[in-house]
């Protein structure tokens, strides 16, 4: 079954199916200051995507998921939030433009391994300098993030055994 119709079938089935947000990203977010860009790859239904445009930032959104995507961008409009949605594989998709917050959230293992780190490393060419990657993955998962990070020369913010967030240097 192709990943869309999965999920496309999941959130169907359950509006929040992803459950609230991470306490690490809502604590980040809740301490930013003036708007930001934030670039949510692999959004799901957007709870970090709404989570972040109710804080008044502006939010791109990508998911696989037709259904996630305008699921969340129901909500938006509904409340009114700047919040873009983009029905597509994270795989294919490239940003116009950097974003000062990246977010990989539980997305990584959901992939084929072989694809694992190209996703990444676009991720992290997505943030603009100075900017922010937030990662959610299992513990296995995290392993290959650090370093590619580290190798990048980001520095790490807050690291916990399943989250990850890292600044990337000013350029």
């Amino acid at each position: 079954m192709a990943d869309e119709v999965k999920y496309d079938r999941h959130y169907r089935e359950d509006s929040a199916a992803c459950g609230s947000p991470f306490v690490e990203f809502e604590a980040f977010c809740g301490e930013l200051g003036a708007p930001r860009t934030v670039l949510d790859l692999g959004c799901g239904q957007g709870r970090d995507a709404l989570m972040f445009a109710r804080a008044g930032h502006w939010v791109v959104g990508v998911d696989v998921s037709s259904v996630g995507v305008q699921q969340m961008v129901s909500v938006a409009e509904d409340e009114g939030l700047t919040v873009e949605g983009v029905a597509q594989d994270v795989r294919g998709y490239r940003p116009e433009r950097p974003f000062d917050i990246v977010i990989l959230d539980r997305v990584l293992h959901m992939l084929p391994e072989a694809d694992r780190a190209a996703v990444l490393e676009r991720a992290m060419d997505a943030t603009a300098p100075g900017g922010h990657l937030l990662v959610a993955e299992g513990p296995k998962g995290m392993t290959p993030v650090r370093a590619a990070v580290e190798r990048r020369g980001w520095t790490a913010v807050q690291a916990t055994k399943n989250r990850l967030i890292a600044r990337s240097p000013m350029g």
